[in-house]
């Protein structure tokens, strides 16, 4: 068997990055189009993003143990006893990484905050198991959390609590309560909110589709944030291992450059295509 090159890690690397940014473009876009009758795009946004957190975090581990294992990498069997599909756990790695090098970052210096804590958790789930929800309930009668509730009821209800105004929730109940009023009489509606519950009314339809309509930009700004976390560590573990001197890896800022924008320039992009 050939022994690998350090042209052949550079090589592999920058590909690993080049489709981990894809990833959570994709994801970044997604996110903010999903909603109680496009579930599938939910599934969509949660298999980017927990791919592309997933891969980006284990970049960040294998230049880790790189720099503590004299320039050598992991092998796949100590990768998977370690790591697995845990997102959370590479959050931790990273974190302590960070601390114990005592480096500022530019923007977060953690993701502690109960809202990250509850987005990280949802998508570390989904890439452990949840992802398969429904056929494991098929084939081994058994079910995870349903990803989708539980997003709804851990971010997007409390994204609505915090940071919509009370002015803006009286608006959107007004709005719903007019076009059922409206449409009562001739509009018959069936669809399964979220959380699994029944929306048979255009009154609560409406009142869905207001409350999505007020988070969907809170929610893409808080996966931006996460985003931009595992990006600024990635550029942070990569100036450590570069001054080790083993051997020459990319320059990963410029791969993810776009995720290193500020909020206000990100409040206008509802979509990211880099092509």
């Amino acid at each position: 068997m050939t022994k690998n090159t350090d042209n052949d890690y550079f090589d592999a690397l920058c590909k690993e990055a080049q489709f981990t940014v894809e990833m959570l473009c994709s994801g970044y876009t997604e996110i903010r189009k999903a909603n109680y009758a496009k579930r599938g795009v939910y599934f969509q946004a949660f298999t980017s993003l927990s791919t592309g957190f997933e891969r980006i975090g284990k970049l960040c581990y294998l230049l880790i143990y790189a720099i503590e294992h004299g320039g050598s990498f992991p092998t796949d069997k100590d990768l998977k006893k370690v790591l697995r599909h845990d997102i959370i756990k590479l959050y931790e790695l990273i974190l302590e990484f960070k601390n114990n090098h005592d480096i500022k970052y530019d923007f977060l210096q953690d993701l502690d905050k109960p809202i990250y804590q509850s987005i990280l958790n949802v998508l570390s789930r989904f890439a452990k198991g949840d992802r398969y929800a429904n056929i494991d309930l098929l084939i081994n009668n058994r079910s995870y959390d349903d990803p989708i509730s539980v997003w709804y009821k851990d971010v997007d209800l409390v994204i609505f609590q915090e940071k919509i105004s009370d002015k803006k929730k009286e608006k959107i109940k007004r709005d719903a309560s007019l076009v059922h009023y409206l449409t009562f009489n001739f509009v018959m509606l069936r669809h399964t909110g979220e959380d699994g519950k029944e929306i048979n009314t255009a009154f609560e339809g409406s009142l869905r589709t207001g409350i999505n309509d007020a988070v969907a930009p809170y929610r893409q700004l808080y996966v931006f944030h996460i985003i931009r976390f595992f990006v600024e560590s990635l550029n942070m573990v990569e100036s450590v291992f570069n001054n080790k001197n083993f051997f020459e890896i990319p320059y990963f800022m410029e791969i993810f450059r776009f995720f290193y924008n500020d909020d206000s320039y990100m409040k206008g992009r509802k979509t990211i295509n880099l092509l």
